[in-house]
């Protein structure tokens, strides 16, 4: 079995630690185009044309599916990614876990980039699930950049700017950007600080259902157990390299250079 990634840079890391967990034999091919960061403001237009380069590297290599592990992406080019490679490739999109945290029934913060934040994709998903919910939509300018490059005091400040703006009674705060669950701990300390004694902030982001979903839709099933030998490819812009260096500062990041065997 063999899983793609796509997304402009590392938030697909997240995602594929998560197949990676849940089937240690599956092979995986991670396709991004880093020097194209960010594409949250991007025209609709162009977020799909670089959507499509990406996913055709990593279709080159004949996945048996392909998730698309940026909300960007999947907001902008997800019908032009199906129209091309479906139903011979199946293609999971990503989207905020506004559905989950509604279902709690108390405040929640959904934490965007600014092109998402107020968007009529995010209002749209509002309105379906979360109608009866207060809701605060909260713009994170700057963090996906900084998680992007690892950049210590980059995102110590973009989340503190975002956990300022995030109400102190909320119960939940829905990871709206892959980039951002990389960082989900310090996104967690930050919204807690700032609400003492309170029950404990519940964080949703979308890798462990996307991941899920992408063995559902290859008709596997989950087996944490198998024998880790799933290998890693990793696409730059369409050519072979290495894991970028900022993805081995994460937790996911070194997950998959840790278990994947040597080629």
């Amino acid at each position: 079995m063999k899983i793609a990634l796509m997304d402009s840079g590392i938030g697909l890391l997240a995602a594929a630690a998560a197949v990676r967990r849940l089937r240690p034999d599956a092979d995986l091919v991670v396709s991004s185009d880093p020097g194209s960061m960010p594409w949250g403001p991007r025209t609709p237009e162009d977020v799909t044309r670089r959507a499509l380069a990406v996913a055709r590297a990593a279709a080159a290599h004949r996945p048996d599916a392909l998730i698309v592990a940026c909300n960007t992406a999947s907001v902008h080019a997800l019908p032009a990614l199906r129209a091309e490679l479906e139903p011979g490739l199946p293609v999971i999109g990503t989207v905020p876990a506004i559905k989950p945290a509604a279902a709690g029934g108390g405040p929640f913060a959904i934490w965007a980039t600014p092109a998402t934040t107020g968007s009529p994709y995010q209002r749209g998903l509002i309105n379906e699930f979360a109608r009866s919910v207060d809701v605060t939509e909260v713009p994170c300018p700057g963090l996906a950049d900084a998680v992007e490059h690892a950049d210590e005091e980059a995102i110590d400040r973009a989340v503190a700017a975002a956990a300022a703006l995030t109400p102190a009674g909320v119960t939940d705060v829905v990871l709206g950007c892959t980039h951002y669950e990389l960082v989900a701990e310090r996104i967690r300390a930050a919204v807690e600080s700032n609400r003492p004694n309170r029950a404990p902030l519940v964080l949703h982001g979308s890798a462990d259902a996307v991941a899920a979903q992408a063995l559902r839709r290859v008709g596997a099933v989950p087996a944490p157990s198998a024998e880790p030998v799933g290998t890693l490819a990793v696409l730059l812009a369409g050519h072979a390299g290495d894991l970028p260096e900022p993805a081995l500062a994460y937790a996911e990041g070194l997950l998959l250079k840790a278990v994947t065997p040597a080629l």
